[in-house]
Parts: C-alpha cells; sequence; structure tokens
C-alpha cells in the first residue's frame, strides 16, 4: 500500500513533537523443547535460545529504527510460562537457576526486559507452580531484567484464593529485599492473562502461540493528547470520531514496522497492542488527555466516563486498521509513570478507591501504585482480589502492580528511577478484610448466561 506525502509528514510531525513511538517490539520464544532432566542443559538450551534471537532482535530493530526514523523504545522478549518448563527438574532451586540463565542472556545481549517468569494458576497450583511462587523474592531481588507474573483468576474458573493470599505475603517480602520496593514493579498479578501481551511486566508466550511470534505495542498519548487540544469545544461524539481517526493512524504505523520486522526475523507477526502507554515525558500522560477533555483532575467526577469515551475511540479506530489488534488494548493508568496522574495524587484528586473504579470501565488495572510500607498482607491481598473481581465479572484483563514502600507512609515522596518514574505514596483505608481474606479456598466462576 502506497502512503501520500501527507501522511509521511503526518507521521514525522507525531515523532518530532508529541512523543509518537513504538513502545516495544517483544518477540515470543517458546522454550519446551529446551527441556531437559538435566539442569545444566537445560540452562545451556535456554541461554542458547535467548541470546541467539535477541540478538537478532536487537539487531533488525535497530535497521527498522533508522530507515522509518520512528522510535523502538524497548526491544523484550516473552517466552514459556517458566512453571510448565521446569517440572522435569527435580532440583528445588530449578525456577532460580532458569532466571539466573534468562538474565544473563538478555543482558549479554542487550534486551531490556524479559517476561515470562510466571505461572496459570486460577485454578490451582502444581508442585512446580508452588516452586516457582517460593522463588519470587529471590529471583526479581537478584535478577536485572527478569519480569514476573501470575494469573490467579479467570471468567471461566473464578479466583484462586489460596494464590491471593500467598501474594500479599511475597509482595511484602520482595518489597523489603529491593530499594525502594522496586522489585514489586517487575512482578503484576493478573484476571484473564492474555497470552500475546507485549507489555512488561506480564509479557508471556502463551502455550496456544506458535514456536516465535513478534508482537508489537504502539503508544501515542502526546499525539491524542495535541489533537483533543486541537478540538477543545466540539461535541463528544465529534471528539470520538476525531480520537478515531488518529488512533487508525498511529495503528497503521505500528503495523507497518511489526509485520517488517517479523519478515525480516523469519517468524511469524503476531498482534498490535493498541493500548495507550504513559512515560513521564511531560505531554505524554494518559490522564492529561483526561484533563484536556474539559476534567479539572483526574479522578474529579466525570473522569470515569472520559476515559471510557476515550479507549472505545482508541479501540475503534485500531480495529478499522488492523485485524491483528490483540494483547492487552487497554489504557494504561500507572500512577508513577505518568505525571498528570501523580499531580492528581498529590493534591488529592485520586484515590485508590477511584483508580479501581476507573479500571472498571476501560483500564488495565491498578498499575505502579506505591503504597505504605507497613500495609498488611492481607489488606494487600483484598485489594489484589477486588481489582481481580472487576475481570472476572466483566470478562476483560485486569492487573495489578502495587509497591509497598518500606519505611513510607501515605503522602511521602519516592523516586523510582527513570522510566518507572517518581509518585506519592497512596493513602490505605483503616478498615479490615482480614477475615474475609483468610478465609482462602476458591471463589467460584460467575454465572454469564444472565448479563444484567
Amino acid at each position: 500500500m502506497e502512503y501520500s506525502l501527507e501522511e509521511v509528514m503526518e507521521t514525522v510531525q507525531m515523532t518530532l513533537y508529541h512523543n509518537f513511538d513504538i513502545r516495544t517490539v517483544t518477540l515470543g520464544i517458546n522454550l519446551k523443547d529446551c527441556i531437559n532432566s538435566d539442569l545444566d542443559i537445560f540452562k545451556e538450551n535456554v541461554y542458547g535460545r535467548v541470546s541467539d534471537y535477541g540478538r537478532r532482535l536487537i539487531l533488525e530493530a535497530q535497521k527498522l529504527e533508522d530507515k522509518y526514523g520512528i522510535p523502538i523504545i524497548n526491544k523484550r522478549i516473552s517466552v514459556t510460562p517458566v512453571s510448565l518448563i521446569i517440572e522435569a527438574c527435580a532440583e528445588p532451586d530449578a525456577p532460580y537457576q532458569i532466571a539466573k540463565a534468562l538474565d544473563k542472556a538478555s543482558k549479554d545481549v542487550g534486551i531490556d526486559f524479559i517476561g515470562g517468569f510466571g505461572a496459570l494458576v486460577q485454578k490451582g497450583m502444581t508442585r512446580a507452580d508452588e516452586r516457582l511462587i517460593n522463588s519470587l523474592p529471590e529471583v526479581l531481588s537478584s535478577t536485572e531484567r527478569v519480569c514476573a507474573f501470575l494469573n490467579v483468576a479467570s471468567t471461566v474458573s473464578g479466583m484462586n484464593m489460596d494464590a491471593v493470599i500467598r501474594l500479599g505475603k511475597t509482595l511484602k517480602e520482595i518489597a523489603d529485599r529491593t530499594e525502594n520496593g522496586i522489585g514489586c514493579a517487575k512482578f503484576v498479578v493478573f484476571a484473564n492473562a492474555p497470552e500475546d501481551n507485549p507489555f512488561m511486566a506480564g509479557a508471556f508466550h502463551g502455550v496456544g502461540e506458535p514456536d516465535f511470534s513478534l508482537n508489537i505495542g504502539i503508544s501515542g498519548p502526546g499525539v491524542v493528547r495535541s489533537v483533543v487540544e486541537k478540538n477543545r469545544d466540539c461535541g463528544l461524539t465529534e471528539l470520538s470520531e476525531v480520537i478515531k481517526r488518529t488512533t487508525f493512524k498511529i495503528t497503521r504505523a505500528g503495523e507497518l514496522i511489526g509485520r517488517e520486522l517479523a519478515h525480516n526475523l523469519s517468524v511469524p507477526f503476531g498482534i498490535v497492542d493498541i493500548s495507550l502507554a504513559s512515560t513521564t515525558k511531560v505531554g505524554d500522560s494518559v490522564a492529561g488527555i483526561v484533563e484536556m477533555m474539559g476534567i479539572e483532575k483526574m479522578g474529579a467526577p466525570g473522569s470515569t466516563a472520559a476515559l471510557a469515551l476515550l479507549i472505545d475511540a482508541v479501540k475503534k479506530g485500531g480495529a478499522m486498521a488492523s485485524g491483528n489488534v490483540g494483547g492487552l488494548s487497554g489504557t494504561f493508568i500507572p500512577v508513577s509513570e505518568d505525571s498528570c496522574m501523580n499531580e492528581a495524587v498529590r493534591v488529592g484528586a485520586l484515590s485508590i478507591e477511584k483508580l479501581e473504579a476507573l479500571t472498571a470501565v476501560c483500564s488495565v488495572g491498578l498499575d505502579m501504585i506505591a503504597i505504605p510500607g507497613d500495609t498488611k498482607a492481607e489488606t494487600i491481598s483484598a485489594i489484589i482480589a477486588d481489582e481481580l473481581a472487576i475481570g472476572v465479572v466483566n470478562n476483560k484483563t485486569t492487573g495489578v502492580r502495587l509497591i509497598p514502600v518500606p519505611g513510607k507512609r501515605a503522602g511521602d515522596y519516592v523516586n523510582f528511577g527513570g522510566l518507572l518514574g517518581e509518585t506519592y505514596v497512596m493513602n490505605m483505608s483503616a478498615f479490615s478484610s482480614h477475615d474475609f481474606i483468610l478465609r482462602g479456598g476458591r471463589m467460584p466462576c460467575p454465572v454469564t448466561s444472565m448479563r444484567n
């Protein structure tokens, strides 16, 4: 398909002035055929597979950046959920050993992050799942690039509350082992986790995927904000149309690069994830878009409706542009990584309860939220259960990344550094969920035939 000069210039302007970029290219790699009961051979197989394809991914991505002039911010790899591939290993520390092999391979070739250290435990846990969960504090405090996930709930299975109970304690232990609790930023817990998500920390290469799959995550909060700014006085129907057309263009640009990169790597092209993903750059904020739509501060009444309109328009534009839209394709509203979200917390406009409401209509979940270090483990588990219940009942993906920051109280400031941003520690409810959470068991799946 040919592109007009006007389309080319429009893309150039998006890149130069509105922070348009390819947020991530993520190569999914099947590691099941690397399994060996001899752990040393197994580790060599894993290292060889990841470093070989990782090196090629870096090289080809850099060529495309030079060719099109569009930055590719992160080059990442996702692998088969590690709990599935360690079952043949008798060594108790097999999860940790495989994590170290993944970390070394990524570091040696320049991969930014590698995801897939996780398990699918929505109905229960195998012995391998339990070994992996037990290893999370050590793995996330001793590796640089390994990201972890657990899927503990789904609409068809309900919620594994025994796993949710364990996660409250696990997050506190990870936090205590790392500066400012930053290890928790590399872990996400899901309901209805997609198998082709290119974004970290929750990316993994699902069992329904081929041997390799190239997935791409585009991002353009700055681009969308600029068109909303130019249409300050139009009605919401017209505003939705404007956002839809803009998303169509950036999705087309993303798919073009993704397909060419997959071709050059001789692997299948997977999906385009059209999620709006904020960064710490000024103007690259999802909350900033909502505020430009007419909400004084993110979290004020009307924020939920505005965010729902925004992501609906984004999804419609993306679906028109590509038949391969997948992954999460929602809206990220990470508090520490979005300057306007952070400011809304600082001035008291945004609470964790309002964040939960926002995630009910469009967002991927509670993301990058700092909470007091002395928050009880069962309270953390209860917040996770609340958020995942939204995903289970509404048949959508939701996730949670909470960071209990050791030594910090509500209102304190914490800087995580770099792309992880900075934030103010959020206030927690003073009331207890102790007796409910510790009941354990499995929350039954919802009835799906009575939708009203």
